[in-house]
């Protein structure tokens, strides 16, 4: 029964039965059960890859108010870092406003 449906179209085969009657067949749940695990994998893989570059982000970000105590403007710390430039601003703004005052 198979090679008959292999040349229609999703919708050809929806209007051929009920979306109840392919949802019963054991075919439409194991698909939809590999569907599901395969989303939760690219999810898992997407999120530590995220995770990841937040984390090297903030790593350097860290060494922002020393590259500027050793005389490197944003502009020169932006570009070797290869950080966001409004994003190393942010940080020197922050650290002069943290500074203590001597």
């Amino acid at each position: 029964m198979v090679y008959k449906l292999s040349n229609l179209t999703r919708q050809e085969i929806e209007a051929m039965f009920t979306l109840d009657e392919l949802k019963q067949t054991r075919y439409f749940r194991e698909v939809a059960e590999e569907a599901k695990v395969q989303g939760k994998l690219e999810g898992k893989l997407e999120g530590k890859l995220e995770g990841k570059l937040e984390g090297k982000l903030e790593g350097k970000l860290e060494t922002v108010p020393l590259l500027l105590q050793l005389g490197l403007t944003v502009e020169q710390i932006a570009a070797n870092l290869a950080v966001d430039i409004e994003a190393v601003r942010k940080v020197a703004e922050t650290s002069v406003n943290e500074t203590p005052s001597e």
